[in-house]
């Protein structure tokens, strides 16, 4: 039986999501709300067959030695467009179906991607947080929203991302000399936490290890 799925339907208009991305924001938790972390999870998602097929991976790590514990990966037909803002979507599906082949689940998600750094504060980290009730951070390495100032040179200097007065996120420095990271909350923790496991998961590379793992498995060579 699968532990984790959708209270939800998938087949949507683009218009459906928005309105559903704005009904699914209010139930945020923007605060720490966790136990004990000692499997961190990265997730990220690759794409094969030209698009056609969405292939998502799962690596879980020991937190905080972050040695390798287990990892899973899963297809399914790609059943929605590419549509920024609305890539939950297109990849929460196979996600989830790569989630329930883990023996144990994970005590904390970093997702390639927006949490709170959204339009509609609910990229895919919050989405994907508030359907399997699991703490989620986003890690994006790009910015999809809002604006800040210069970002300390230093490692793990931050600066707050902005949207109006709100702070969205935070754009990190988790490497000196390279481009930072773009952090936000996804579901039941805070911003300087989410920012703090990042940091604990960051070796000698500028992306944290959940990341690194995960992205190998997602969009190398077929496994």
């Amino acid at each position: 039986m699968s532990r984790f799925r959708a209270s939800h339907d998938w087949d949507l208009s683009p218009r459906q999501a928005i309105a559903l991305q704005r009904e699914l924001a209010q139930q945020v938790i923007r605060e720490d709300d966790f136990g004990e972390v000692t499997r961190v999870a990265g997730v990220d998602v690759g794409f094969e067959d030209d698009n056609r097929i969405t292939r998502a991976a799962i690596a879980v790590l020991d937190y905080p030695s972050l040695e390798p514990l287990e990892h899973a990966i899963a297809r399914r037909p790609t059943t929605f467009p590419y549509i920024p803002g609305l890539l939950s979507f297109r990849e929460i599906p196979t996600i989830l179906d790569a989630l329930n082949k883990l023996r144990q689940p994970p005590d904390l998600l970093l997702c390639d991607g927006q949490g709170l750094a959204h339009p509609r504060r609910l990229g895919i980290a919050s989405h994907l947080g508030i359907i399997t009730g699991l703490p989620s951070i986003g890690v994006g390495k790009t910015r999809l929203t809002g604006r800040h100032g210069p970002v300390p040179e230093h490692k793990g200097g931050w600066t707050p991302l902005l949207d109006g007065d709100e702070v969205i996120g935070a754009v990190l420095r988790s490497r000196q000399g390279v481009k930072p990271i773009y952090i936000s909350l996804g579901h039941r923790i805070g911003l300087e936490s989410a920012i703090d496991f990042v940091m604990g998961c960051i070796t000698r590379y500028k992306l944290p290890e959940t990341t690194r793992h995960a992205h190998r498995l997602a969009s190398g060579p077929p496994a």
